[in-house]
């Protein structure tokens, strides 16, 4: 295992709060639903002002982490917008660590679809809370975005967006997935170019221990491709905080089918992590996803 990833997994646990969650507007509720013969779990975010047929956002955890509200920024944004956000909870793989199966050494033998767990705990949610059936967004970190890829290579058709933060398209999913010519899809990555867990420049030999993946450009520059996007623009900003050093350098590639957008932030200097030290990332993935909000 890439030791540097079970630092963060540590970091990441002893941070959690799993059972007690105060918002400071809205609820929280806890979603159960028997999905492919296992108890599936996870929490709701219901604004205040919840109408019905309201969006839906599902987000996803890290490896090795929890459904924990507090690891995001993104319930404010939905207090204020009027969106629900669901957290599922990963089950635990072979070696003990929580996650969502994509084809970890660690994972085999989980045998767990996981993009269709995310899809029917969705629906779930949307049927009993009268959300939209058609507003529904994935978004996650980490393994929560390597998840996003593999959702846009099966082609699913639950969610009309994907927004990964430090995630990575593996290069099983590829090689079994980019000939069938999955569904366009709009995506948006977030990602740190000193990642030393999900590695911008990919590593294609597996040596990190996760298995072989594609540079976060070549990963971005397929849904490019395969949206039809024809046109790109970018820009530069600074980071939130002054003292990292760090930048984002946006890049929006449009004119895609069906106005199917890629964006790519690429966080000049930063690491792996949810990035809202530099950016407001939450407000970043709902201004993507509202483009696609009918």
């Amino acid at each position: 295992m890439n030791m540097k990833r079970f630092a963060f997994i540590l970091i990441f646990l002893s941070t959690a709060i799993i059972s007690d969650f105060t918002a400071v507007a809205g609820r929280y509720v806890d979603i159960k639903q028997r999905i492919g013969g296992k108890v599936r779990t996870g929490v709701l975010f219901l604004p205040t002002e919840l109408r019905a047929g309201a969006p839906i956002v599902t987000c996803v955890h890290g490896y090795g982490g929890t459904a924990n509200p507090k690891h995001f920024d993104l319930d404010p944004v939905a207090e204020r917008e009027g969106f629900a956000v669901l957290y599922p909870q990963g089950l635990k793989d072979p070696k003990g660590y929580a996650g969502f199966n994509v084809g970890y050494p660690n994972q085999k033998g989980m045998n767990v679809d996981d993009v269709k767990m995310l899809c029917e705990i969705t629906r779930h949610v949307q049927r009993e809370y009268g959300l939209s059936r058609e507003n529904a967004f994935l978004t996650g970190m980490s393994n929560g975005g390597d998840i996003c890829y593999l959702a846009a290579f099966e082609g699913q058709k639950t969610f009309k967006a994907l927004a990964s933060v430090a995630g990575l398209t593996f290069t099983w999913f590829y090689q079994k997935y980019a000939m069938t010519n999955p569904h366009p899809m709009p995506l948006f990555e977030i990602h740190g170019t000193e990642d030393r867990v999900s590695e911008w420049k990919g590593d294609p030999l597996g040596k990190g221990g996760w298995g072989a993946y594609l540079s976060v450009p070549m990963a971005v520059n397929y849904w490019v491709a395969r949206n039809g996007c024809h046109t790109e623009n970018s820009d530069t900003v600074r980071s939130k905080d002054s003292g990292s050093g760090h930048y984002v350098i946006r890049h929006f590639y449009s004119g895609g089918k069906g106005g199917n957008d890629v964006w790519l932030y690429e966080v000049v200097g930063a690491p792996h992590c949810w990035h809202n030290g530099d950016i407001d990332t939450g407000e970043e993935i709902w201004r993507f996803f509202k483009k696609y909000v009918k």
